[in-house]
């Protein structure tokens, strides 16, 4: 007899999870106080807790207070220098209590190093929960093709196959994650653990393919780029019309990472019917938020689990022109947030991450409900002459471009670049449909106008010119290739800067030159 994943949810999980859901919305600052008291307990005696005195922030009458004035801001490198190298030493109790035994080797750009990323049972467990929650949330969707929830789950990331080093295992968090998953799971788990271990991700794909007549597929999870790539070699592989036509059941799909809108267009080709999306927020360094409604853009924040969180208004005050934070930045507590401002996230985790800058920017669209909207990085966003045009502009303004021309832009990037004496803006954007280069740079420019004042007023100045080069995907995707970075949970930079832009251009005038 084959289970029903809910019903196993509501089985094996403690009353409180489901009791969790229904949280008074005035709680998020208790929660978050319980949250922190809770880290500071368990890791005040490890080297970090006993070197910025957790036991007098615990002792305290206002524990948050004493904690942000013991511990300073990190960013990955501080942290690394001074902390995690020595748990990829093989040291025990050093930010958390224990031994690390895995990290996650986050995605970053096309072209900087990986991050070695702690990743504890206390984190996975928290995860975990976080997943179980935005699951029976499903209860409160309409339409919900109840029989799909039963149905098979594929999971497309990094390969379980992960790296050995002395002492621990490092590779993508998605790997990392389907390693570990629960003994319950494991019936609906696709690819399955054989597929799942496949290294190279080309062969992963085409083993997928293989297997897909194979499966009844209720759900997809995974980066909207490569699942959608999945699905059209599906689809051309056995001369289908639709996905629906190989998997009638599938109708749900689980994304994050980055904005799917640019996606949908062409994702929704694909479909013979309409599905349901969650979107997720969870990155190397914890699961920070998920989407728990129906028809609402924002996502809720995980105020009662693992993480304690804190907010640092994105402005010059607070960082500098290229995306660093500034020494002693204004910090905010989930209460003292405004809506329609733009702020970046510092973590408190259970793998042991404490005042870390994530480097992700978040905007409130409801305080009640601690519901946010990811709109961009701290260190990708264009400011050449004071624009300030961030990546949620940019989406926004390339997706009402492509709604009006008709047209499917799966990826794009962005780059600053001298004009003469003056700025210009060179987008290069993926395109497969016939469009016109010059059109498609004008409808961005004007829609970007209205979106950012700033923008608007320095097109008139020193950002003389807005380029624009329409490139087919397969670019991307070979870039991202040679980078080493294709698969799992790549994405490809939405601003290229420095180094990375340099090799980007550099790829471009060979391919241009062997043609």
């Amino acid at each position: 007899m084959r289970l029903n994943p809910m019903a196993l949810i509501e089985i094996r999980m403690p009353q409180t999870i489901a009791k969790a859901l229904n949280f008074p919305p005035s709680a998020p600052r208790r929660q978050q106080d319980k949250v922190l008291k809770k880290l500071l307990r368990k890791a005040k005696g490890t080297e970090f807790g006993q070197f910025y005195h957790f036991d007098q922030a615990l002792l305290s009458r206002d524990p948050i207070t004493l904690f942000q004035e013991l511990v300073p801001i990190f960013d990955y490198n501080r942290i690394y220098d001074e902390w995690w190298h020595k748990t990829l030493e093989g040291k025990s109790d050093i930010c958390w209590p224990g031994k690390i035994k895995y990290f996650a080797l986050s995605s970053g750009t096309s072209g900087s190093a990986s991050k070695y990323i702690p990743i504890t049972n206390d984190l996975m467990r928290g995860n975990r929960i976080v997943m179980i929650k935005q699951m029976l949330t499903l209860r409160t969707y309409e339409n919900i093709p109840v029989k799909s929830i039963s149905k098979g789950w594929l999971m497309l990331g990094g390969s379980t196959d992960l790296q050995k080093g002395p002492g621990y295992y490092s590779g993508d968090l998605s790997g990392i994650t389907a390693k570990k998953v629960p003994f319950w799971f494991t019936p609906f788990y696709k690819p399955g653990k054989k597929i799942a271990k496949t290294k190279d991700w080309n062969t992963k794909l085409e083993e997928v393919v293989a297997e897909a007549p194979n499966w009844d597929l209720g759900f997809i999870v995974g980066v909207p780029a490569w699942i959608q790539m999945c699905l059209e070699m599906v689809i051309d592989r056995y001369k289908l019309n639709n996905i629906h036509e190989i998997w009638p059941n599938l109708a749900f799909y689980v994304h994050g990472g980055v904005a799917f809108d640019p996606y949908k267009k062409g994702f929704e080709k694909l479909l013979g019917k309409p599905i349901t999306y969650f979107e997720t927020y969870l990155a190397s360094e914890g699961f920070i938020a998920y989407q728990d409604r129906q028809y609402v853009q924002g996502m809720k924040l995980v105020t009662n689990e693992h993480i304690f969180l804190e907010f640092v208004p994105f402005n010059s005050e607070n960082f500098d022109a290229d995306g660093n934070i500034r020494e002693k930045p204004r910090t905010l507590l989930i209460d003292e947030v405004e809506l329609a401002k733009d702020y970046a996230i510092l973590i408190s985790t259970s793998a042991g991450a404490w005042r870390y800058l994530v480097g992700d920017t978040v905007r409130f669209t409801d305080k009640h409900r601690c519901e946010v909207v990811i709109t961009g990085r701290t260190k990708h966003f264009l400011s050449l002459v004071g624009e300030h045009l961030s990546v949620d502009n940019m989406n926004k303004a390339l997706q009402l471009a492509a709604e009006e021309m008709n047209i499917c832009v799966p990826e794009y990037t962005v780059a600053g670049v001298p004009s003469g004496s003056y700025f210009a803006h060179h987008w290069y954007v993926a395109c497969n449909d016939s469009v016109d280069a010059g059109a498609l740079a004008r409808r961005i420019d004007e829609n970007l106008k209205i979106l950012n004042d700033d923008y608007a007023v320095e097109r008139k100045s020193a950002l003389r010119e807005m380029l624009l080069t329409v490139l087919p995907e397969s670019k991307f995707m070979e870039f991202m290739e040679l980078k080493g970075k294709i698969g799992g949970q790549h994405k490809f930079p939405r601003v290229m800067k420095g180094p990375v832009l340099e090799d980007w251009q550099k790829f471009l005038a060979k391919e241009t030159v062997s043609k």
